[in-house]
């Protein structure tokens, strides 16, 4: 497989080398071309002049060789560069030798020019032609305006003159500019090399931080990120990868905390079934014995009523906390009497009475009653159980962030919750008693609440109050909106 480096540099290479190519291609075509017509205009220029300036209009008798020569003699170079010759009309005999392009080496062309100057009705007829490797233009001019007036027109006729001009130095000077231009591509592409180094360099640098940042991510070092410079389409690939890397590793630190809750939950739920368990089965087991009339009968089966109770309750609650984790726990939502509802909780748990209860009896929300229930009786359980009194609950309209909503608040004067739990009290199996593996309650009612709560689109918070002793507040939304609200 080729690198990506090398592939850029022959890019880079190959289109500097076709574009000066073709731009020198161009200009040397150019500048023969204006070379080549500014020689031949000046030429043709030359000898149409100098054969209307020389041949008169009515030539004497037997005088065409004089005149031939005089035109030779005029329009012939000193530097032999450009050479005359001036042929008696009609033509007859060999061409002569002497002049280049016309060589008998090249008899079919020089005819073939000749016979077009001869019969052409144009009195100037040119052509460039190549002699032995070397090129020439040749320029013919024959005289039409000319009388005679005896009866062999032929002794009065003018000659017809053939220059030729050698371009030997209209070539070198093209050869000069090919070798110029074939320096320049030269130093063109080598330019572009450089430059293509440069550019390589600039461009493939962040696509090595990239490589080694992704190898990094790929080898569990998720806090690898690279340095974002510019604002160009590589920046931006490197914003979105420091996006993506950092997205990643939010998503593996959540899915670490959560297996390590997960584990957590299984060991807990492993202690928690294993201590009414281990009641129930030492009890059965002395009830199994023979001697079982020393054992006192009512008093071990309400143990395992007590246990077979406590263990219920925490399989309901774990039923109820797996229907949160897979989504599938929703809400009846009904159009509820907040004061209706409180004094239900507390009547059907034999609690009325024990909170001091406030709030407005015609407020109406719409939420689930079962699970608006659970909240309020964990809430008011709990101030109860860990709490001392005066215990209170207070409700009543609430607004956050725009949204009209009720507040509940339930407080009790006991000793408050400690700094450690604070901030994990609605975790998973969080307890305050030291004395987990006796202590009433599975751990999971606060947790259940909180989902509960944003179940509703709502809000569940615990503190410790000014004067002491935990305080719980839920804000609920109030609308038909419910279901929609901002999540915990």
């Amino acid at each position: 497989m080729i690198p990506l480096r090398i592939r850029l540099i022959a890019a880079f290479t190959a289109v500097a080398l076709l574009s000066s190519a073709l731009a020198s291609g161009i200009a040397y075509v150019l500048v023969r071309r204006a070379m080549l017509q500014r020689t031949q205009d000046a030429m043709i220029t030359q000898v149409r002049q100098t054969v209307s300036r020389m041949v008169p209009a009515e030539l004497p008798p037997d005088t065409g060789s004089l005149l031939a020569g005089e035109l030779e003699q005029a329009l012939t170079s000193p530097d032999g560069r450009v050479k005359a010759f001036a042929l008696p009309l009609p033509l007859y005999g060999p061409i002569p030798p002497a002049l280049p392009g016309l060589s008998r080496l090249h008899v079919r062309p020089a005819a073939a020019f000749l016979a077009k100057a001869q019969g052409s009705a144009d009195t100037m007829v040119y052509q460039r032609v190549v002699s032995h490797g070397r090129p020439y233009l040749l320029v013919a001019a024959r005289p039409t305006a000319y009388q005679t007036t005896i009866n062999e027109p032929e002794r009065q006729t003018p000659p017809m003159v053939i220059v030729s001009v050698s371009l030997e130095k209209e070539a070198a000077d093209l050869r000069s500019f090919g070798w110029a231009v074939t320096v320049a591509d030269s130093a063109a592409v080598v330019a572009a090399l450089v430059l293509a180094l440069l550019a390589t360099r600039g461009v493939l640098r962040p696509v090595r931080r990239l490589a080694s940042a992704t190898r990094d991510l790929g080898e569990g070092r998720l806090q690898s990120r690279v340095e974002v410079k510019g604002r160009d389409e590589l920046a931006d690939l490197a914003r979105s990868f420091n996006d993506m890397a950092g997205t990643l590793q939010e998503t593996v630190t959540e899915l670490r905390a959560m297996e390590a809750s997960s584990r957590r939950f299984v060991a807990d739920v492993s202690h928690e079934l294993r201590t009414p368990l281990t009641s129930m089965i030492a009890v059965a087991e002395l009830l199994a014995e023979d001697d079982a009339r020393a054992v006192d009968a009512p008093v071990a089966t309400g143990l395992i009523v007590e246990e077979t109770r406590r263990l219920g309750q925490l399989v309901e609650h774990l039923i109820e906390i797996s229907r949160f984790d897979s989504g599938a726990a929703t809400l009846v939502p009904d159009n509820v009497v907040i004061a209706d509802a409180v004094a239900a909780t507390l009547a059907a748990r034999g609690w009325t009475g024990e909170l001091a209860v406030t709030g407005p009896a015609d407020l109406v929300a719409r939420v689930d009653p079962r699970r608006f229930d659970v909240i309020v009786a964990n809430l008011a359980g709990n101030a109860l159980k860990h709490g001392r009194p005066p215990v209170t609950l207070d409700f009543g309209p609430a607004e956050r962030h725009g949204r009209q909503g009720f507040q509940v608040t339930v407080a009790d004067r006991g000793p408050g919750i400690p700094g450690e739990v604070l901030s994990s009290i609605f975790d998973r199996f969080v307890k305050v008693e030291a004395a987990r593996s006796r202590s009433e309650g599975s751990g999971l009612g606060l947790s259940i609440a909180w989902e509960n709560a944003a179940l509703h689109g709502g809000v569940l918070r615990g503190d410790n109050g000014e004067d002491g002793g935990a305080v719980f507040s839920l804000w609920l939304p109030i609308g038909e909106d419910a279901a929609e609200g901002e999540g915990a």
